[in-house]
């Protein structure tokens, strides 16, 4: 520090105030108390100086040793933030939620309750499909008759016949079914099955059953398919019976057979051994399982008994009840194999009136589960004798419940299994 001028009032030179105040010259104050230079801070918006750079022998600028060489540094992503959790549930499980992926797209979550509703609904919607399917492709059969018929009646009655024509089977179809090459077209089987107020009725016809056939005179009644075929046995059955006949079913011979092998076959229960080779036969007495072929030729075979005809129709109403059974069974509606074969094979062995519904079609084929006795009534159309003479007051009284549809007031006397007189049979 400079001198203080001297000669201005100020302590002289020496002195404890000059020592005080300037200090000794050559030595900083060590009063703790003595006024002591601020060292000078650089300002941060003060112009600078830079120093200038070197150059090397070609005139080019060096580096300069201080500066250390600049490195890239890879600018980072800021990390997102965390998704909230959904409502209803921890961690995002709750409903609707997923994993995301992507660019932050939540990734959609089908649960295996969903699945199963989804199947289950496909799987009804299969079991609507396929008989609307099978009914586009049945044949319709021409079976009103002209003139007069009998006035409308309650409940509905449908007939059922059984043709023995062997159009569309071939040589070794016949031989395997044992339907020989008989020509013509007749009816092995005439059902009648009436629903209504009281129990389901199923009444068989026999075919050797000697009736007024309209334009023919007095002949057996299968005679009248053959005659005129659809028309002329409904006209047959409706002017014998006073019945009026509101929807036609037939059948095929191979078509019994067919629905058999499509639900995995039947139990038949023959009273006696049956050794028919006329329709390729061969059974022991007692319950037993039966395929298509079998349960055709137990359906067909009357002469293995002493009652022939009246046999017979016992058992294709035993087949039909054993039928309706397998087909109603719960198995065929789980199974879709065994559903889409039963309903698939319904256009190669049936063929149902013109007019008739699908839902008409759906209601016989369930009316024919109950038929088997213990659901409904099963039963010959009243006989005399085993000339398949119709009783005329008996058979009358049978009709009379029909066209009333008074079935649950029939008494057990009247329906029977042959059609005689309880009785008589016992």
């Amino acid at each position: 520090m400079s001198d203080r001028p001297r000669g201005n009032g100020g302590p002289e030179d020496g002195t404890p105030e000059y020592n005080w105040l300037y200090g000794k010259k050559g030595q900083q104050p060590n009063d703790a108390d003595a006024t002591r230079a601020v060292p000078q801070q650089p300002r941060p918006d003060e112009t600078q100086v830079m120093p200038a750079a070197s150059k090397d022998a070609r005139g080019q600028q060096a580096p300069r040793p201080t500066d250390p060489p600049r490195q890239y540094r890879p600018t980072s992503r800021p990390t997102p933030p965390p998704v909230a959790p959904a409502p209803g549930g921890s961690g995002g499980s709750g409903r609707g939620s997923g994993r995301r992926f992507g660019g932050g797209l939540r990734r959609p979550r089908i649960r295996p309750v969903r699945w199963v509703i989804l199947l289950v609904l496909l799987y009804i919607a299969y079991l609507v499909i396929v008989p609307f399917f099978a009914w586009s492709k049945v044949h319709k059969v021409s079976w009103e008759p002209d003139g007069k018929r009998p006035d409308d009646q309650p409940g509905t009655t449908y007939l059922l016949v059984g043709s023995d024509s062997r159009a569309g089977l071939s040589a070794a179809e016949r031989k395997k079914l044992g339907t020989g090459n008989a020509a013509g077209q007749r009816t092995d089987t005439i059902l009648i099955l009436h629903t209504g107020s009281g129990p389901n009725l199923l009444m068989s016809i026999p075919r050797d059953s000697i009736v007024e056939i309209p334009g023919h005179g007095t002949t057996k009644i299968n005679a009248a398919f053959a005659y005129g075929g659809a028309k002329l046995l409904t006209r047959t059955v409706e002017q014998n019976t006073g019945i009026r006949i509101d929807d036609y079913v037939e059948i095929g011979l191979g078509g019994l057979a067919g629905v058999v092998d499509a639900v995995g076959g039947i139990t038949i229960c023959p009273t006696e051994d049956m050794d028919d080779k006329l329709a390729n036969l061969h059974v022991k007495k007692g319950c037993q399982e039966a395929d298509g072929t079998t349960a055709l030729g137990y359906a067909r075979s009357r002469h293995t008994s002493n009652i022939g005809d009246i046999d017979r129709v016992k058992h294709q109403r035993e087949v039909v009840s054993a039928v309706g059974d397998a087909v109603v069974s719960p198995w065929t509606f789980l199974n879709p194999f065994r559903y889409w074969n039963l309903l698939t094979s319904v256009p190669d062995f049936f063929a149902f009136g013109e007019g008739t519904s699908t839902v008409r079609a759906a209601m016989w084929a369930s009316a024919m589960t109950h038929v088997d006795g213990k659901n409904g009534l099963s039963c010959v159309v009243p006989i005399a004798d085993l000339s398949v003479r119709w009783d005329p007051t008996r058979s009358k009284q049978m009709f009379k419940y029909i066209i009333e549809d008074k079935t649950s007031d029939i008494p057990q006397s009247l329906c029977t299994p042959t059609g005689l007189p309880k009785g008589v049979t016992g």
